[in-house]
C-alpha cells in the first residue's frame, strides 16, 4: 500500500511539472503568435525566448531632457511650423538665392540652426525600446556648394538627437565647392562646435556617387550612415536603424523621409504608405504600402529600392557587396545599383518608420548644378547597372529610351559581373517575382500587357522570322534569318499581338494588314488604326495560327522560297501556317475574345 502510494504521488508530481511547462509553453506561443500579427518590437522584447537568446539589455534611447528643452523654445521656424519673410526690401535677394539654391536660403539664414522639430512619429514609436549595446557609427555627408545655413542645422540637428556613445564620427566630403564660405569659415565652424566632425576635400569635381565612397573609406565605425547636407534629423532617429542591423548585419535599412518645405521650411510627413520602385525609364517611383504592413505602422517594412539619401548599412556588409560601382560617375543610378545588390545577393531593405529625417526637397524650378562631364553619364550609370544586374529586363529600359543606349559604352563590367558571380547572387526575375512583385502592374513596361510578344518564328521553316528589312513605311512584310535574341531582338524583328488586338511592330505604330483581305494576299505594313477590322490578329495556341481579320478561316503563311508572307484559309497540320512567339501571355490570351473592341 506505502508503494502505490508513493508511485501516485511521483505521477502527481509529474503531472503538474509536465502542467506547468505546458503553460509556459503556450503562454510563450501567445506572445510570439501576438508578435508576428504587428506587435513584434514591443512583445517579443517582453518574451524571456527572445531575451536569452539575444543576451541583450534592452533600452530606451529617448533624451527626456532635449525634447523638453525644444517643447519650450519659440521663434521663427520653430517646433518645423511654416516660416516667411515679411520685409518687402528683402524679396529681391530671397528670390534670387532661392533660385540659386533651390530652396529658400535667406530664410534658412534667418532660423536657428537648432530649431526644434514636431515628433511626428506614431505614438507607438514613443514606447519602444531598443538594444542597448547599439553598434557605433560614422555619419558621411557629400555636399558640393552646400548653402552654409542648411549645411550646419544638418549637422547640429544630427548631434543634438543622437545618443552621442552612438556617434564614433562624422565624415563631411566637399566634392570641390567654390563658395568662399564653405572653405575657411565652415573649418573654423566646424572645429568650435563639431569636435567629432572631420573634413575631406576633393581636388577636383568628382560627384556624389565618388564622395560617398571616399567617406566609406576614411570611416572606422561598425556602421555606416549615409545622409545628403539639406536634412534635419528628428527624435530617437537613430537606435530603429541600428537595431534592425543588429538583429541582421545583411539588412540596409532607411529612415522615414518627411518634406522640409523648400519655400517656408515647414516640416510635414511625407506619405508613408509607400514602398521605393521604378518604371522603365529608371525614374524613382513609389508602389503601395502591403496591407500586411499597415497593422502596425512602427513595424519595419520591406522595400524594393531605397531613395539613395539617407540610409544605414553595415560596414562589413558594404564592402562586401563592394560599396558602389567605381564606374557610376556624378550621380545617377546608384539606388538601384545597391538595391539590387542588397536583395540580389542575400540581404534585406527595410523603411523604418520610427526613424525620421526631414530632407529639403527643392523647388521644381531649380536648375541643378552644372556638371563639366561631355557624356551622358547619367544613362551610362544606368546602362551599367543594367549590364550587370537587370538581365533580359534591361531590353525593357533599352526598348523606352528609343536608341539612347544603343551609342553608349558602358565600359569595363568585368570586375561587376565577377562580383555578382561571387556572391551567388540571384536573377533580375526572381528580385520581380519576390520582391517588386507588384512594380509591372503599376509601372508596367512596354509589351507586358500585350497578348504575345517578341520574334514570331515559321514551325515549317524555323530558321526564319517575321521581319520588316528595315522598311516600317507600307511595306510588304517576309521573313528573313531569325536573329539570336528572340525576347528582345531588333525592332525589324520584334512585334506584340497587342492590348489592341493588332499585330505591330513593338512599341510601334505600325500594324500588319493586307491589301483586299482575299486568299494569297500580300502582308504589309499600314499606320495603326484602333478598331479597324482589317488589322485583328488572333494566336491559336492549339493550331498555332496567327489568324487574320478576326475570322478565323485566313491565316498567316511563309513562302520559304520567295521569302513573302500572305494569308490563306486555315490548315491545320500545316507547318507553313504554324508560328511561335517568343512569349505568349496565356492568361491575357485566355480573356481575347473578351476585350474585342
Amino acid at each position: 500500500m506505502r508503494y502505490t502510494n508513493y508511485k501516485n504521488i511521483i505521477r502527481l508530481l509529474i503531472f503538474l511539472i509536465a502542467g506547468v511547462v505546458i503553460f509556459l509553453l503556450v503562454n510563450q506561443w501567445i506572445y510570439i503568435r501576438e508578435a508576428l500579427h504587428g506587435k513584434e518590437i514591443e512583445l517579443l522584447q517582453k518574451t524571456p525566448f527572445f531575451q536569452q537568446n539575444s543576451k541583450r539589455v534592452l533600452k530606451d534611447w529617448h533624451d527626456a531632457e532635449a525634447m523638453a528643452r525644444d517643447a519650450a523654445r519659440s521663434g521663427l521656424g520653430e517646433h518645423g511650423k511654416p516660416a516667411y519673410i515679411t520685409n518687402l526690401s528683402k524679396r529681391k535677394l530671397e528670390r534670387e538665392l532661392r533660385k540659386k539654391n533651390g530652396f529658400n536660403a535667406l530664410l534658412s539664414d534667418m532660423i536657428s540652426v537648432n530649431r526644434s522639430l514636431p515628433d511626428i512619429r506614431d505614438q507607438g514609436c514613443q514606447k519602444l525600446k531598443y538594444f542597448a549595446d547599439l553598434p557605433t557609427v560614422s555619419i558621411i555627408i557629400p555636399f558640393y556648394n552646400e548653402h552654409f545655413s542648411a549645411l550646419v542645422r544638418s549637422l547640429h540637428s544630427i548631434i543634438n538627437r543622437t545618443p552621442p556613445e552612438l556617434i564614433k564620427e562624422i565624415i563631411l566630403v566637399d566634392d570641390f565647392s567654390d563658395v568662399a564660405n564653405l572653405k575657411k569659415p565652415l573649418d573654423e565652424y566646424v572645429e568650435q562646435h563639431f569636435p567629432k566632425v572631420e573634413i575631406i576635400r576633393f581636388r577636383k569635381r568628382q560627384g556624389l556617387i565618388a564622395a560617398r565612397l571616399a567617406g566609406a573609406v576614411k570611416a572606422v565605425a561598425d556602421v555606416l550612415v549615409f545622409m545628403d547636407a539639406h536634412v534635419e534629423a528628428n527624435y530617437n532617429w537613430l537606435p530603429p536603424l541600428l537595431h534592425e542591423i543588429v538583429l541582421n548585419k545583411r539588412t540596409a535599412v532607411c529612415p522615414m523621409i518627411d518634406v522640409i518645405e523648400d519655400a517656408t521650411f515647414e516640416y510635414t510627413a511625407q506619405d508613408e504608405g509607400a514602398r521605393g520602385a521604378f518604371d522603365w525609364i529608371l525614374d524613382y517611383k513609389r508602389l503601395p504600402l502591403l496591407e500586411s504592413d499597415k497593422k502596425n505602422r512602427t513595424k519595419p517594412f520591406e522595400n524594393p529600392i531605397m531613395a539613395g539619401g539617407l540610409f544605414a548599412i553595415s560596414r562589413e556588409w558594404f564592402w562586401k557587396l563592394d560599396g558602389y560601382d567605381e564606374g557610376l560617375d556624378i550621380w545617377g543610378g546608384e539606388q538601384y545599383e545597391l538595391s539590387f545588390k542588397i536583395w540580389m545577393c542575400g540581404g534585406r531593405l527595410l523603411d523604418v518608420p520610427c526613424s525620421r529625417v526631414g530632407h529639403i526637397f527643392r523647388s521644381d524650378d531649380w536648375t541643378g548644378v552644372s556638371e563639366d562631364r561631355k557624356e551622358d553619364y547619367l544613362h551610362k550609370n544606368y546602362k551599367r547597372v543594367a549590364e550587370v544586374w537587370m538581365d533580359d529586363y534591361k531590353y525593357y529600359l533599352y526598348k523606352h529610351a528609343r536608341g539612347i543606349y544603343e551609342k553608349i559604352d558602358a565600359g569595363d563590367l568585368t570586375k561587376q559581373l565577377a562580383l555578382r558571380e561571387k556572391l551567388h547572387c540571384k536573377s533580375f526575375k526572381w528580385f520581380i517575382e519576390n520582391v517588386a512583385f507588384d512594380l509591372v502592374k503599376i509601372y508596367p513596361p512596354r509589351g507586358t500587357a500585350d497578348f504575345a510578344y517578341g520574334q514570331v518564328r515559321s514551325v515549317g521553316a524555323p530558321e526564319l522570322c517575321l521581319d520588316t528589312l528595315g522598311r516600317p513605311d507600307y511595306r510588304v512584310i517576309k521573313v528573313n534569318e531569325c536573329e539570336p535574341t528572340s525576347i528582345f531582338p531588333s525592332f525589324r524583328q520584334d512585334w506584340s499581338l497587342s492590348e489592341d488586338h493588332d499585330l505591330r511592330m513593338r512599341g510601334e505604330e505600325y500594324c500588319l494588314q493586307t491589301a483586299n483581305r482575299k486568299p494569297n494576299s500580300k502582308v504589309l505594313l499600314y499606320d495603326c488604326s484602333y478598331g479597324n477590322k482589317d488589322q485583328l490578329w488572333y494566336y491559336n495556341r492549339r493550331h498555332k495560327w496567327l489568324v487574320y481579320g478576326g475570322k478565323r478561316h485566313l491565316c498567316l503563311e511563309a513562302h520559304p522560297a520567295s521569302k513573302y508572307v500572305v494569308v490563306n484559309r486555315c490548315r491545320t497540320n500545316f507547318p507553313l501556317m504554324q508560328w511561335d512567339f517568343a512569349n505568349v501571355n496565356d492568361t491575357l490570351l485566355d480573356s481575347y475574345f473578351e476585350t474585342m473592341p
